[in-house]
């Protein structure tokens, strides 16, 4: 979904996408290629990953700063023991992704 957000901001429409990965849903018709572990073939695919992985720990930064206890300073978004432990103490925040499978005790909050 991230992906398909960035594709429609862009000014220029692209006549090929890559994709980092072996799943990619079509985006308005554009031809695409997917590549398992792409980041390690394409340059243009490693870049993406770096910006995409530097703003996502900024991000995760900002919302340690919200909500300290469930430790996103240092999982960046990962269900660590103390961060499963974090969310049986004060349940779950509006950020929290409901993709990732939890323990059955934590499923209930979703």
């Amino acid at each position: 979904m991230a992906m398909h957000l960035a594709l429609g901001k862009l000014r220029k429409k692209p006549a090929h996408i890559i994709v980092d990965g072996n799943r990619f849903k079509p985006f308005r018709k554009i031809p695409h290629t997917t590549i398992v572990k792409g980041d390690g073939k394409y340059m243009s695919i490693a870049a993406a990953s770096v910006l995409a992985k530097t703003h996502r720990d900024e991000f995760m930064m900002k919302l340690h700063e919200e909500f300290p206890y469930y430790g996103w300073n240092e999982n960046k978004g990962y269900p660590s023991p103390g961060h499963k432990k974090a969310i049986a103490e004060h349940g779950i925040t509006p950020y929290h992704r409901r993709s990732f499978r939890l323990n059955e005790q934590l499923k209930i909050q979703f």
